[in-house]
């Protein structure tokens, strides 16, 4: 499941940028090809940090209020790697994608949560986690040595 296409691209950067920035052969159109790969490098880079906590990809018809969050941090990723093809980079890309980074960073440590109206699938590949309640240790591997 995508989370842009190439038209959202081509919106984000501007019709001539686009052009600018994709077209290899010099026939005025961008390629298609380095397109798509941008687009699936960036998806691919977006879903490898939620990957340490959520089932990827996240499915944005069950959860329809991540779509716009998803799309939008996902073109931030996407602009920053098309315009690294012809640089420079102005300094509001490079601080969006460091920001997207960032905040990518904090989900997959756990330390904030895709803002879902519903749980989202936890990733099943993580394995089991066991926690432990109760009194602590009343005898150590030391104490014990001795018997």
């Amino acid at each position: 499941m995508a989370y842009i296409n190439n038209t959202d691209i081509q919106t984000r950067v501007g019709a001539t940028a686009f052009v600018q920035l994709a077209d290899d052969d010099g026939d005025n159109i961008a390629d298609v090809g380095v397109v798509d790969e941008i687009r699936l490098a960036a998806e691919a880079e977006v879903n490898s940090y939620l990957a340490a906590r959520y089932q990827i990809p996240i499915d944005v018809s069950a959860h329809s209020e991540l779509s716009d969050m998803l799309k939008s941090i996902t073109l931030d990723m996407a602009e920053f790697r098309l315009r690294l093809r012809r640089p420079p980079i102005a300094d509001d890309v490079r601080k969006k994608y460091a920001q997207t980074i960032e905040w990518l960073t904090r989900i997959a440590a756990g330390v904030i949560n895709l803002p879902a109206a519903t749980p989202v699938a936890a990733n099943s590949a993580t394995g089991t986690v066991a926690i432990t309640t109760g009194d602590k240790r009343i005898l150590s591997h030391d104490e014990l040595s001795g018997y």
